[in-house]
């Protein structure tokens, strides 16, 4: 029998060098001049290697390691078979030109100091340098592209083109030698993103909309289950959701009687979060009160004792072009094999400058002064920023909890700080309406995605739905549609996560106190929930 620890440190290698962007959002740097290699070729070099991990992880007894190797060895298997997964059935790579977008793998070159400039410019070039033959490849291997995702490439790609305009000269005046090596990549790198855009545009004005972007039953229930590493079924999950949704329905009707005054009716609510949605930032405001908040919310924390804070850095900006189009807001850290002292990122999209004025104000009531409150304890304090903080200071014999961290874990913990810290009281009633109203959307999340993916529900239903069961605002709800049609599962993994990790929570030892336990919690890296109730012995 093969000895676990060498042999999981040689496919944490082989997978860090198969594909440079999950070295790179690891933290390692060794092939930051590289873009992942979406050819046929590539693929079937990336799939033979993971059949080979495969079999070779297959061949070690778990029952003969100890704990903490056991939980290594199944997160390592289980991230093994995700890949094939993906690679062999999903095939997102030929059908999803958001995975060839260079830009992200630009701007963590451009955006974090994590080495000298000159050597980052340097691997930057490398990768300008590759982007022409990676988006002909793209060219080559895409085809029948849902119109929802060409229309979001076409945005993306055009903020990746805006990213090499606006940052490379800039960085070049401070490092003027090197302007001989990266201008010229530069301007073929914009000339091929041009290119690409004119590929993408003709698709859409053909008016050919492309493959239908729903996975369908089979291919969705079969990612859910590599998704969640979780004993849970589609169905159950679906049951699950729909419950909760009665539940927090109650608790919001109830909690918004107790805000506004009268019956505990849906009337009720819609008078109470309209009274709250009278307070909202703007475009040009949006990210100085993110910032207000993370100082409420970090002092809450420490007041409370809640959880051990860290001195990471965390700097709150908006969000770059090429990222938006998906999510309104999310937690960029600094990968787990990191080792410089860099920041974590907490991105914030504002409103898209070619909605209505109508929508724009509908996107502000949605996001108002006290759900940003709420939506900043979920991404940074006490949520992804602090726990991603914690998990990146987890040092194992082996780096693989390093790549496989749980999403339904992540998302969980975020979830379950949003309900704690309305519990003692964090912005007091109108929070704790936001934050229960974040809840009837996360359940939401989860029956709507299974329903549009697996029962082609349509998009005035699950409009309805949204707007009417989950109170959003029209603007929150139809970006939220959008979502549901781009990604698949990942909208499951906040409820998932969330029941698992707060049932963790409240298996809270005697005599411990609740810092002592969630430091705990988090002491682990970031494994599936399962694997953490082992490690706890829960």
């Amino acid at each position: 029998m093969p000895e676990f620890v060498p042999l999981a440190e040689r496919i944490v290698d082989a997978l860090l060098e198969s594909d440079p962007a999950t070295a790179s959002y690891a933290g390692d740097h060794r092939f930051d001049d590289r873009l992942p290699d979406h050819s046929d070729a590539g693929v079937s070099g990336r799939v033979a290697m993971l059949r080979d991990a495969g079999d070779a992880l297959s061949g070690v007894d778990p029952d003969g390691l100890d704990p903490e190797d056991q939980v290594d060895h199944a997160i390592l298997t289980a991230k093994v078979e995700r890949a094939l997964f993906e690679l062999t059935e999903i095939r997102e790579h030929e059908w999803n030109p958001l995975e060839h977008n260079p830009g992200p793998l630009l701007h963590g070159l451009i955006a974090r100091p994590f080495a000298p400039l000159g050597e980052r410019l340097t691997s930057l070039a490398g990768r300008l340098g590759a982007i022409p033959d990676a988006l002909a490849t793209a060219r080559a291997v895409l085809r029948d592209v849902p119109r929802v995702h060409a229309e979001t490439a076409a945005g993306q790609f055009a903020g990746t083109a805006g990213l090499i305009r606006a940052e490379i000269p800039a960085l070049l005046t401070r490092e003027p030698g090197l302007r001989s090596t990266v201008e010229p990549v530069a301007e073929v790198a914009l000339a091929a993103l041009g290119e690409f855009d004119g590929w993408l545009r003709a698709r859409l004005e053909g008016g050919d909309p492309g493959r239908e972007p729903r996975l369908g039953r089979r291919l969705w229930e079969a990612r859910l289950w590599h998704t969640l590493d979780t004993e849970l079924s589609a169905a159950e999950v679906l049951s699950r959701a729909r419950e909760n949704l009665d539940r927090v329905g109650e608790a919001l009707r109830e909690a918004a009687a107790e805000l506004a005054g009268g019956p505990a009716t849906d009337e009720t609510v819609r008078r109470a979060l309209d009274s709250i949605a009278e307070r909202h930032p703007d475009n040009t405001t949006i990210v100085g009160l993110a910032k207000v908040t993370m100082g409420e919310a970090t002092e809450f924390v420490r007041a409370h004792d809640i959880v051990s804070l860290v001195d990471d850095p965390c700097v709150i900006e908006e969000m770059p072009e090429f990222a938006r189009g998906v999510a309104v807001a999310y937690c960029d850290p600094p990968g787990p094999l990191e080792t410089a002292d860099v920041p974590t990122f907490y991105c914030i999209a504002p409103a898209p400058a070619d909605w209505p004025a109508e929508r724009i104000t509908s996107f502000y009531r949605e996001y108002n002064d006290e759900m940003l409150r709420n939506l900043t304890v979920h991404e940074a304090m006490p949520g992804h920023f602090l726990q991603i903080a914690h998990s990146r200071r987890f040092r194992a014999a082996t780096r693989v909890r390093s790549l496989g961290w749980s999403g339904p874990f992540v998302e969980g913990w975020a979830v379950y700080a949003e309900e704690l810290m309305t519990g003692l009281g964090f912005g007091g009633l109108p929070v704790r309406l936001q934050q229960l109203k974040m809840q009837l959307r996360m359940s939401l999340n989860a029956i709507i995605d299974q329903l549009t993916h697996c029962e082609g529900l349509p998009e005035s239903e699950a409009m309805e739905l949204m707007t009417g069961r989950g109170f959003q605002e029209e603007g929150e709800a139809a970006g939220k549609w959008r979502r549901e049609l781009l990604t698949s599962t990942q909208l499951s993994t906040y409820f998932v996560g969330y029941t698992e990790v707060a049932a963790i929570a409240a298996a809270r030892p005697f005599g411990a106190t609740p810092k002592a336990w969630h430091d705990a919690m988090l002491a682990h890296g970031s494994p599936p929930p399962r694997h953490l109730r082992a490690l706890l012995g829960v």
